[in-house]
């Protein structure tokens, strides 16, 4: 699994980040569809039963599809499901998570 980048703001910085616990959780799903949602909480930073409330809201609004393999959930993505604000309506899930997978380049 991936793990937590260490925080990079000083102690009087502000620590807001530019996307919510709700996208932080849609980049988990689509990094390892059959994550544990305890990972999920320790990678994002938020309480597991917050994780628990997240996916339940995306699933609710047909954002995530969840199935069972076994004794394990997995977790699929509606990428072409548009977002929710009016200002970024015209654009889908997948503008915003696909540049977020990909790897870093190592430049030399």
């Amino acid at each position: 699994m991936y793990s937590m980048p260490p925080k990079l703001s000083a102690p009087n910085e502000p620590s807001w980040t530019f996307l919510s616990n709700h996208a932080h959780v849609l980049i988990c799903l689509a990094r390892q569809p059959d994550v544990r949602l305890s990972e999920v909480a320790d990678l994002v930073g938020i309480q597991e039963r917050t994780v628990h409330r997240i996916i339940h809201e995306l699933s609710d609004a047909g954002y995530v599809t969840v199935s069972k393999v076994g004794r394990t959930n997995v977790y699929e993505i509606d990428l072409d499901h548009p977002l929710r604000h009016p200002l970024e309506s015209e654009h889908e899930i997948r503008e915003i998570i696909y540049p977020l997978l990909k790897k870093k380049r190592v430049s030399k």
